[in-house]
């Protein structure tokens, strides 16, 4: 089979493709189960009162001016071996798409933090190191505001 085609009929890759969650993922499950047994208390998915946050961040800690997103590290393009995968499958659409992805965080983490919050990203594969990323969200949230630039990078 050509290296460029997929595998799957269009029907098929269509029913897939409907399954994958954009909020609620395992991932966003697993860090909320963290930061709620350490005692952290957040609002889900951009909310802020009546109005949404650009990017409408998964996890809002309104009081500390603080959100966290999850992201998945395919489609969000992250730096580690499973964001840098790209499908053979489609190749031009999937690049334009994640390039698109990821231009969009960066804007909308810049008008987070133009309106004042501070920004933490968590990439999915750094939930292999519970104890790692437990550490870093705590210095994230315990921090000042505005005095942890380096911890809210997201790289």
């Amino acid at each position: 089979m050509d290296q460029g085609r997929d595998r799957l009929t269009r029907e098929q890759r269509s029913s897939n493709m409907s399954k994958i969650r954009g909020k609620d993922t395992k991932p966003e499950l697993l860090v909320r189960s963290l930061l709620h047994a350490k005692g952290y208390r957040y609002r889900l998915h951009g909310q802020h009162g009546q109005t949404r946050l650009p990017g409408r961040p998964d996890l809002v800690f309104a009081g500390r001016r603080k959100v966290i997103f999850v992201n998945g590290c395919f489609w969000h393009f992250h730096d580690c071996k499973a964001g840098q995968h790209a499908p053979a499958a489609n190749a031009e659409f999937w690049a334009a798409k994640r390039t698109r992805t990821r231009e969009r965080d960066a804007q909308k983490r810049q008008e987070l933090e133009a309106a004042g919050w501070e920004v933490l990203t968590v990439w999915e594969c750094e939930l292999r190191d519970r104890s790692a990323l437990e550490d870093r969200m705590r210095a994230f949230l315990d921090a000042a505001a505005g005095k942890n630039s380096q911890l809210s990078s997201g790289v």
